[in-house]
């Protein structure tokens, strides 16, 4: 059974398609970690720092946050874990609301 749930802008959204968009969100952001991390290690050109918070601000935070204890990447940049943490806080809030409010 597919359960839906209706926003206030009148969109429905079924469960399984938020489990597909934050399931390929977070290995997109999981797998640009990896890239920037094997960039660095070459010294060539690397991805952007604002394009790695921007695909955790829209939902892939848990594999920034994953990749960068994986990779030890951006460790050392407590901006990224403090940005990761924050989004992945606004997201459960972000669900809780749509779904029981």
């Amino acid at each position: 059974m597919v359960f839906y749930t209706l926003l206030k802008a009148g969109v429905i959204i079924k469960i399984p398609e938020l489990v597909i968009y934050y399931s390929i969100v977070n290995i997109v952001l999981f797998l640009l970690m990896l890239i920037d991390k094997i960039k660095a290690k070459k010294k060539s050109r690397r991805i952007a720092e604002k394009t790695l918070l921007l695909w955790g601000v829209i939902g892939g935070a848990i594999g920034g946050l994953l990749g960068s204890k994986i990779f030890h990447h951006k460790t050392q940049k407590r901006y990224f874990a403090l940005i990761f943490t924050i989004s992945i806080i606004a997201h459960i809030i972000l669900l809780i609301y749509i779904f029981y409010f």
